[in-house]
């Protein structure tokens, strides 16, 4: 098509594209509006690694902590009554003790996390006070939490199923500190990785010790994992210091080689746990990682 402007000239008009792209049904639309909104969370899974623990690990903890669990009990069943007597010992006793560490853990590491949900890890830079210090606010706060449930849960075990943790007399003076450290590590640990990596690394705060658990034999001989995994429970400082406990439970006297263990392994573990945190703290610093907080 052609025509004229004012001055004569001729001039060629392209007709407009009467097709244009094609529109989606309210159908498709919808769906593709979903598959954007999955896609962008798995981009967000697939850059943050970490998040894979909810995915993998609690399921694969799950099966451990029950099957192992299921296992010793039919072992206990078909043995004397004794044995069975033993199943109860273990249970109890393990969930007080694993109540202590596992509280330890939970409350200074969400001490800390206040912090960053309430936007202050900024201020807290900005003050004259040392880590150490904070960590010791941090860490006696936590021990005044843990001592209140736990003896709540010693209460309970007493009153509803007559066992008493007192049981393990002058042996549970060294047995809880050494719990305590380790929930303490675990913990010093969990909040490093929370700095370097920022809130995504959250969820480690209520597993990372749940890891530990099904490894340690809690409420069950470490011999009903997959043969496997008993080399690693033999490493775990946890493993033993559940040991001493149960012994102490049954009534026979302290096993000090199994103390020994217990106590340097909880030792190791407390001084990486150490390492690993001044070291993440300062990459915090050093590429401002404060900004995530404030």
């Amino acid at each position: 098509m052609s025509m004229s402007d004012p001055t004569g000239s001729s001039i060629t008009t392209v007709p407009p594209d009467t097709e244009g792209p094609a529109l989606r049904s309210p159908a498709a639309a919808s769906a593709h509006r979903v598959r954007a909104v999955a896609r962008r969370h798995w981009l967000v899974l697939k850059r943050s690694p970490h998040r894979f623990f909810d995915v993998l690990v609690w399921p694969l903890v799950d099966t451990l902590l029950y099957g192992s669990i299921g296992l010793f009990a039919a072992q206990a069943a078909g043995d004397s009554p004794s044995a069975t007597t033993a199943v109860a010992v273990y249970l109890l006793s393990g969930t007080v003790l694993w109540h202590l560490v596992h509280q330890t853990q939970i409350s200074l590491a969400t001490g800390f996390l206040e912090e960053t949900w309430s936007r202050n890890v900024l201020g807290l830079l900005a003050t004259p006070m040392r880590d150490w210090e904070y960590l010791a606010g941090v860490g006696l706060f936590a021990l005044v939490r843990t001592a209140a449930s736990t003896v709540a849960v010693a209460a309970l075990a007493f009153a509803a199923y007559a066992f008493d943790v007192t049981r393990l007399g002058l042996g549970l003076i060294p047995v809880a500190a050494l719990l305590l450290a380790s929930g303490w590590a675990v913990a010093l640990l969990v909040v490093g990785l929370v700095l370097r990596y920022g809130s995504g690394a959250e969820a480690l705060v209520w597993g990372a010790l749940s890891v530990v658990m099904p490894l340690s034999g809690v409420f069950y001989p470490i011999t009903t994992l997959p043969t496997v995994l008993q080399p690693v429970a033999q490493v775990l400082p946890t493993t033993h210091v559940f040991a001493v406990g149960r012994t102490l439970a049954s009534g026979k006297p302290m096993p000090w080689g199994e103390f020994a263990l217990a106590a340097g392994g909880t030792a190791v573990l407390t001084l990486l746990s150490l390492l690993a945190l001044r070291r993440m703290l300062r990459t915090f610093r050093r590429k401002g990682l404060v900004t995530r907080y404030s």
